[in-house]
């Protein structure tokens, strides 16, 4: 397959991230394979930060790259927690000059075959999510051409890993909400067998049924489902219940 065919696949694979379901780390080690088939590299892996912030090695395109990226995050030494922390690319090109920058990783590097290392940030504006490690068996830099596809490669990916916690934030919330309107109507119709089963009105059957479940350790919204479906006592929750009790409200 042609360089230009490999690009404009991996291309399209990416943005269809913004517009249909997708499995993401499927994505995320094409993104890898992809970057070894078209770049003069030899090896590439992905650390990602999730939404609480941890780190952890996603994706690579060699068991030893996902190992040597698992050691960096252990060690806190290397480029790729370089490149996470200043936002900036970061380049090595010869891992025996770099040493005395990263005493842990850069030998650790050398033990494992690559002279050369390209650190790109994941990054939309100032949020950033990971970084994409390019590794090469030999010194010398990568021609400026394959660090602009490589780096446009991440935007894209970015965006599309975004796109997702976004969506994936909104369906939390709207299933938040959607628990909370559940609880309010269950919270309603318990009120109402309440009232209907004394003398109360629904503020003041709502006030016995707050003051029953703080008493009792329960959640509101259980005990109003108890209540509704039968299984409460509710006698026991009427008897020794002040309904104008300030306390409650």
């Amino acid at each position: 397959m042609s360089r230009e065919r490999i690009l404009a696949e991996a291309f399209v694979e990416l943005a269809d991230t913004l517009v249909d379901d997708y499995d993401m780390m499927d994505l995320l080690y094409r993104l890898t394979d992809v970057c070894v088939e078209l770049l003069a590299v030899d090896a590439a892996g992905l650390l990602l930060s999730d939404q609480r912030g941890q780190l952890a090695p996603v994706a690579a395109s060699t068991g030893e790259t996902r190992l040597l990226e698992l050691f960096q995050l252990q060690t806190d030494d290397g480029p790729c927690l370089d490149c996470l922390h200043t936002g900036t690319p970061v380049t090595v090109t010869d891992m025996e000059q770099a040493h005395e920058r990263w005493p842990r990783f850069a030998p650790r590097a050398t033990e494992a075959g690559f002279a050369s290392v390209h650190a790109l940030p994941m990054r939309l504006r100032t949020e950033i999510i990971g970084a994409l490690n390019l590794f090469a068996n030999r010194p010398g830099p990568l021609p400026d051409t394959d660090l602009r596809l490589a780096q446009a490669l991440a935007d894209v990916a970015t965006i599309g890993i975004l796109s997702e916690r976004a969506i994936h934030r909104s369906e939390v919330l709207a299933e938040q909400l959607q628990g909370a309107l559940n609880s309010r109507t269950v919270i309603e119709q318990a009120k109402g067998v309440l009232a209907g089963r004394s003398h109360l009105d629904v503020d003041q059957a709502f006030t016995v049924l707050r003051q029953h479940a703080r008493s009792h350790h329960l959640k509101l919204v259980e005990l109003a489902h108890q209540v509704v479906t039968g299984q409460a006592d509710i006698d026991a929750i009427m008897t020794g219940m002040n309904p104008t009790d300030p306390r409650s409200k």
